[in-house]
């Protein structure tokens, strides 16, 4: 007899909610360094001749643990929850049709969400992306066949690897490229640039910065596109299939996944980390194999993320429980959180607030990250505690119920 936690009714999906919660937490590990150092391909900047081992290390620790780790999981989640919300409306409304205009519904609360986020608090937002990926990527699956979302998911497939080895041959070029140190020098003038701003920086100055990366990110999203795509169909087959509603009937499948993942994951994402921490240290003789490895990133990052997913969904039952007391709360606020996540870093870190990005090393910005998680951690908690929903998830519903009226 397994041992994973085989969850009553009211807690089924305590689960997934604690899978978001830690993905959120993941995020904020990642997005914490472009509050001082922008949208640049440097990362994480520059490691200053006077930095410390703390300082080292927390680059290391974020590029191999949590670097695109995390919004895999959270946009695995997006495709899942795109069916349990699918089907809750269906069983209330009647209708598929009117439980897809009702998901639709969402997708334009989030899209304005994220426009406000990327325009007035953090240029780095998700949301956008999602919710044209959301509208396009799952538009009439609702109720469609299996065999539909299999043959969706393997169209993008196809395209997701085929940019991936676009990707691969484009960085192998660069091997005894003349214009590399060139290159390199712009990139640190440029990340230099922002730093400036974002750390010293009015608010104005920030957000005309802001808005230029917001752009410029929202752009360049289309090339993560047939990456979203697949993690959302990946979600959407695991609720379709039971893997993630019920975990306990599919060991056999985590454990493979666990053993896949980290197998795969764990020595990628060393090599990733060694070369990322090697071009933070100096950014003006980057290595050819970095940029090889960075193409290969999103499959090296999911596969290590597959081996977080697969360690919770076969955890047990006082883990279980423990994540569903405290980390659950903080993924049924999501929303609310993420958005939290980059008001509080924008007013601690950057110049029109504390300006702590400025006075504070690497560390320093890393045990900010973990700040805020603690208090979020505590704050979801106490809210829910006494209120059903997250203050925008409320208000999303709110918005979303009075369409429904109208209608």
């Amino acid at each position: 007899m397994s041992n994973i936690h085989h969850p009553d009714r009211n807690d089924r999906y305590a689960h997934i909610d604690a899978l978001r919660g830690i993905a959120v937490f993941g995020i904020l590990l990642v997005n914490i360094w472009s509050f001082i150092w922008g949208f640049n391909s440097l990362r994480y900047g520059v490691l200053p001749a006077t930095a410390s081992l703390f300082d080292v290390l927390s680059v290391a620790f974020v590029a191999f643990f949590a670097e695109q780790k995390f919004y895999p999981i959270f946009a695995f989640l997006f495709g899942a929850s795109f069916v349990l919300i699918t089907r809750s409306a269906k069983q209330k409304l009647g209708r598929w049709s009117d439980a897809e205009q009702l998901y639709r519904r969402r997708m334009k609360w989030l899209l304005a969400c994220g426009i406000v986020h990327g325009v007035l608090i953090w240029f780095g937002d998700i949301l956008t992306v999602y919710a044209i990926a959301g509208f396009w990527v799952l538009s009439g699956l609702a109720n469609a066949r299996l065999r539909k979302v299999r043959k969706h998911l393997y169209v993008w497939l196809g395209v997701f690897f085929a940019l991936l080895l676009l990707n691969f041959f484009l960085g192998a070029q660069l091997f005894g490229a003349d214009d590399l140190a060139t290159q390199s020098k712009n990139e640190v003038y440029g990340v230099e640039a922002a730093r400036m701003i974002y750390t010293y920086g009015g608010y104005f100055s920030i957000a005309v910065q802001r808005i230029r990366d917001y752009i410029s990110v929202t752009t360049q999203s289309v090339f993560i596109l047939p990456h979203i795509a697949v993690l959302f169909l990946l979600g959407v087959m695991s609720v379709r299939r039971g893997w993630l509603t019920q975990p306990w009937r599919h060991t056999t499948l985590w454990r493979r996944v666990r053993l896949i993942g980290f197998g795969i994951g764990i020595p990628f994402n060393l090599a990733w980390a060694a070369l990322i921490l090697s071009e933070a240290i100096d950014p003006l003789h980057p290595s050819p194999y970095s940029y090889i490895a960075y193409a290969w990133l999103p499959v090296g990052g999911v596969c290590l993320a597959a081996g977080y997913v697969a360690c919770l969904m076969l955890a047990g039952p006082a883990i279980q429980r423990w994540a569903a007391d405290w980390l659950a709360p903080v993924g049924r606020m999501a929303l609310t959180n993420y958005l939290m996540q980059s008001l509080l870093c924008s007013v601690l870190i950057q110049g029109f607030g504390f300006g702590l990005g400025a006075t504070l090393p690497p560390a320093g910005w890393l045990s900010i990250a973990f700040g805020v998680m603690l208090l979020q951690l505590l704050l979801s908690r106490w809210w829910l505690s006494t209120h059903t929903q997250g203050p925008l998830e409320a208000l999303s519903r709110r918005y979303i119920n009075k369409a429904k009226v109208a209608g």
